[in-house]
């Protein structure tokens, strides 16, 4: 009897029937199906709702605790990854180290893809120990295969280490369940190009990971109301953002928000208690921090009137 491999079985790697013919479909076609199969994604990371808000609240509690989040994976799972972590400085004005990503391969293996470097498990947990992890620290693996080796690797470095682990992939009967704390696995179905993870298992992944950061950052006080009181300023738009904000809390008009961010050092949520409170810039820092860097509760206020709400 011939030995099967142990990724025929994977539902990533299975055949989809409603794609069979995709190679003799029009453009409007092959747009129309691929339509229809990212709408099972949302129902699967529904499906998987809980276990998520299980896994963002270690991340907030981490961040309570001064630990960071890391995340590990390799190919288009490594990258979602990266860009994760990458995203978080700019929008939450969070310190480098607080969000970190490693990929197979490394930053080569972000823009040409490494063949292989999936494989190795031992560098997994090399790449792992280099951070000198600890229990205040929550991983979070991605692998849509659930059999990536090396974040196997790094899952089992952590694990030594007492980092609490989540691991995020598209294959639910990963035996990997008894050994991490939290595993969100949303069962997308079979690719519409047979084993291609960078559609569906790639969308709902980061889905999953948009959720497990945004959770936790507005849990540590990154933003007041859905405002992003806590955006970098380093760039025109951004600068017009923290105006825009201004403008929405305190109803000051466009130029005397400038005004008011340029007294505050363009620090956002120091705008917006001077403004409140009548606080010098180094009075309204103090009560940000007694505040636990939550706006709402330093100035005691509702980012919008009622009337506002949808």
């Amino acid at each position: 009897m011939p030995k099967r491999s142990k990724w025929q079985s994977l539902p990533t790697e299975a055949i989809n029937p409603r794609s069979i013919a995709i190679d003799q479909a029009s453009a409007e076609e092959i747009a129309e199906l691929m339509l229809k199969e990212d709408r099972r994604i949302i129902k699967a990371v529904q499906r998987e709702k809980e276990r998520i808000v299980i896994a963002a609240d270690l991340i907030t509690e981490a961040f309570g605790k001064g630990g960071r989040l890391v995340f590990v994976g390799a190919g288009t799972s490594g990258r979602l990854g990266v860009l994760e972590a990458a995203e978080m400085p700019p929008t939450f004005s969070t310190p480098a180290q607080l969000v970190q990503a490693v990929m197979a391969g490394g930053r080569e293996a972000f823009f040409k893809s490494r063949e292989g470097v999936e494989d190795n498990f031992e560098e997994g947990g090399r790449a792992v120990r280099r951070l000198r992890l600890s229990s205040k620290d929550v991983l979070v693996g991605i692998s849509a295969s659930g059999m990536t080796q090396f974040v196997r690797g790094a899952l089992t470095r952590a694990r030594r280490a007492g980092v609490k682990i989540v691991f995020v992939t598209c294959w639910p009967g990963s035996e990997l369940q008894t050994f991490v704390d939290v595993i969100i696995a949303p069962e997308v179905g079979p690719e519409v190009i047979a084993g291609s993870t960078r559609l569906k298992a790639g969308t709902a992944t980061k889905m999953v990971l948009n959720m497990l950061t945004t959770i936790s950052m507005v849990h540590i006080g990154k933003t007041y109301g859905n405002l992003m009181v806590d955006v970098q300023t380093g760039s025109e738009q951004r600068r017009s953002r923290a105006r825009n904000i201004i403008t929405t809390v305190t109803g000051l008009d466009y130029d005397a928000a400038g005004l008011l961010l340029g007294r505050a050092k363009w620090n956002v949520k120091a705008a917006i208690v001077m403004e409140k409170t009548g606080d010098t810039y180094a009075k309204a820092l103090a009560r940000i921090r007694r505040a636990g860097n939550l706006v709402r509760r330093a100035i005691g206020e509702d980012a919008f009137p009622r009337s506002a709400r949808g």
